[in-house]
């Protein structure tokens, strides 16, 4: 399993560097320096977190039934007085 591509290697061969992408990122040099990395989509989208974002609510709603008697009202309590 390769995973340093010399540029015009990786120009010829891109069908290989993408499928070889999605166990391992792989890495384009150009003249013998790490220039690029390609990912795998989803790696990519983990990494930068654009994968669907969801609202408290919504991941509140997705729990299992066993959380449905979860308490999550706000205490009232103001707290404590102290001086200053």
């Amino acid at each position: 399993m390769k995973n340093t591509w010399q540029l015009q290697e990786a120009k010829n061969r891109l069908s290989e560097v993408l499928r070889e992408s999605r166990a391992d990122p792989q890495i384009i040099t150009l003249h013998g320096k790490n220039e690029a990395v390609v990912l795998n989509y989803d790696a990519y989208r983990r990494m930068t977190g654009t994968f669907s974002r969801k609202t408290l609510l919504d991941v509140l709603e997705g729990l299992p039934p066993e959380f449905a008697e979860l308490d999550l009202a706000r205490s009232q309590d103001i707290g404590r007085q102290i001086e200053l």
